[in-house]
């Protein structure tokens, strides 16, 4: 591996090249970012864009550009653009959009200065837990695998490269032939349960409609799955939050038990993060949130519309309801590489409807849920090709100060994203370019909820949970089932289910060895379908 400075130190961020570099590029992404979920209501993964960019600059014959051939440098650029884009669209414009679609432009700057403060807490959330018990930096986290790939791959060129390449050619080209190649790609490298399930939540939403006459959106029953998975995931969570291991005589353990928790205490000690460091993240984390939803209410003058008690309800509803939201989008987006933002804040939007807050509070609950979640993911998928460049964890300091930079880029991308947004969404709401999601949040909001709403997300709570519990924190899957349910992309579940099988039969064939190139090549896979969304994203944005 090519760590040109692995025995001093980690490039940095302020630099002034480096600086200068991932600045501009985080303006880039932030604006792109804007620009096509307005137009065609997705976010695009710039990762890839980010490291290509900063390789191309590396072969500019002058000298201040040659230290890009760093693939830390370029790892920088990457994790920059990639912050801009999901902070701008998802974690900033989404949020705001909703209060200017309900005819409550006063609430504009008051919902951003929230939405701007989850975004920070976060990212400053996953920080802290990366690569704890809770999300191991070994998790799939495929996009950042994809991205850290392609790196690898400029940098050393060889048979890796050629894998590499012949990935993302075929990647583009079932894109064109509108196979979703990413959910194929992240089959060769994720939990193969939690997979399977996702599998089957994709299929099942798509055919529930032709197949058996069944809307089940319509229906509520992703939503109502999804409550139950989360609130069960929330308390696995919990769990190995609060956990303490007893030590037991070893009179009264048979040499297998023995062995098994060796096993058990050698993998936790290849964590960077203490299960204590992570307690007192998420802890201090939800303080946070709670003083977020307070300055969102009190600049909301959600004051005048609610009673002290009420408005005490609104307060800790928020902030759990961030955190929870959080914490399930982190696992769908680490296990599957999708995650589903937009689905789980407006379960959040459900549930606050039923408890009954008035409308005006719904709006900034809905666009303070929906800041939370995209900033935590996006970061997980940066840190994860960090991970991997800087030799998966093998030099623990380098790996630690790495991290760091990464994360000090992100924060300065989000400051980046956030200038980005308040200098240009007025010009974006002037031409009615708001993000599509926002009109389903607000005609949701305006029609109002029933009974009948409340009872099917009750029933379908249960089997959530059931399923949640059966497979357990590891494998997730009553959330990645619930996931693929609220994911509606047509044959998803085929390119995913089908990858699995292929990944089966492959390693049967070939052993341990099929695991190196069948990665490679998933990488390629997701690369190739990220260049083309973007590339076929900004085109139909030019028409």
């Amino acid at each position: 591996m090519n760590h040109e400075e692995n025995e001093k130190n980690h490039p940095r961020l302020f630099e002034p090249v480096t600086l200068i570099l991932t600045v501009v590029t985080a303006v880039f992404g932030a604006i792109i970012g804007m620009q096509i979920i307005t137009s065609l209501g997705v976010t695009p993964n710039t990762s890839i864009i980010g490291a290509l960019i900063a390789m191309l600059i590396a072969r500019i014959p002058v000298t201040i550009f040659t230290r890009f051939k760093s693939i830390h440098r370029q790892n920088l650029v990457q994790t920059s653009i990639s912050a801009a884009t999901f902070g701008a669209a998802n974690s900033l414009l989404i949020p705001i959009g909703i209060p200017f679609l309900m005819g409550e432009p006063d609430l504009i700057i008051p919902m951003l200065i929230g939405a701007a403060l989850a975004m920070f807490v976060d990212a400053a959330i996953l920080y802290k837990i990366f690569d704890s018990k809770l999300f191991p930096a070994k998790g799939t986290w495929a996009p950042g695998v994809a991205t850290a790939e392609s790196i690898l791959a400029g940098d050393k060129g060889g048979k890796r490269a050629g894998l590499l390449g012949v990935g993302i050619v075929i990647g583009i080209i079932g894109s064109v032939l509108k196979i979703p190649m990413s959910a194929f790609g992240v089959a060769f490298i994720g939990n193969i349960w939690a997979l399977t399930m996702f599998g089957i939540g994709l299929l099942v939403r798509q055919y529930s409609v032709p197949v058996f006459g069944v809307d089940v959106n319509a229906l509520y029953i992703p939503h109502g799955l999804m409550i139950g998975a989360g609130i069960v995931a929330l308390i696995q969570v919990s769990k190995l939050i609060f956990s303490r291991q007893k030590p037991t005589p070893p009179s009264s353990r048979n040499e297998v038990a023995a062995a098994v928790e060796t096993v058990a205490d050698a993998e936790d000690s290849t964590l960077t993060r203490p299960i204590n460091d992570a307690r007192k993240a998420l802890g201090v984390g939800f303080l946070a949130y709670l003083v977020i939803a307070l300055i969102i209410a009190l600049t909301g003058g959600l004051m005048t519309d609610m009673s002290l008690g009420m408005l005490i309800g609104f307060l800790f509803f928020a902030a759990f309801a961030a955190f929870v939201h959080e914490v399930i989008v982190g696992i769908a987006a680490m296990h599957s590489g999708w995650f589903p933002a937009f689905a789980v804040a407006f379960i959040t939007l459900l549930i606050g409807m039923m408890i009954g807050f008035p409308p005006l509070a719904l709006a900034l609950l809905a666009g303070f849920s929906a800041a939370t979640g995209p900033a935590f993911a996006d970061m997980g998928y940066d840190f994860k090709t960090g991970h991997i460049l800087r030799g998966r964890g093998a030099d623990r300091e380098y790996e630690l100060a790495g991290r760091k930079q990464q994360y000090i880029t992100g924060m300065v991308a989000f400051g980046v994203a956030l200038i980005t947004v308040l200098v240009t969404y007025k010009a974006y709401f002037a031409q009615n370019l708001v993000p599509p999601i926002d009109a389903v949040y607000v005609s949701t909001i305006e029609a109002g909820t029933s009974m009948e709403v409340a009872k099917q997300l009750l029933i379908w709570a249960i089997p959530g949970a059931i399923l949640q519990l059966i497979g357990g924190p590891s494998r997730q899957l009553g959330v990645l089932f619930a996931t693929g349910l609220l994911i509606l992309t047509p044959f998803a579940g085929f390119a995913v289910l089908t990858g699995i099988l292929i990944r089966i039969v492959w390693r049967k064939l070939k052993g341990a060895e099929a695991d190196t190139p069948m990665s490679i090549l998933a990488a390629g896979f997701i690369a190739g379908d990220a260049l083309f969304s973007f590339f076929n994203s900004v085109f139909k944005m030019g028409k």
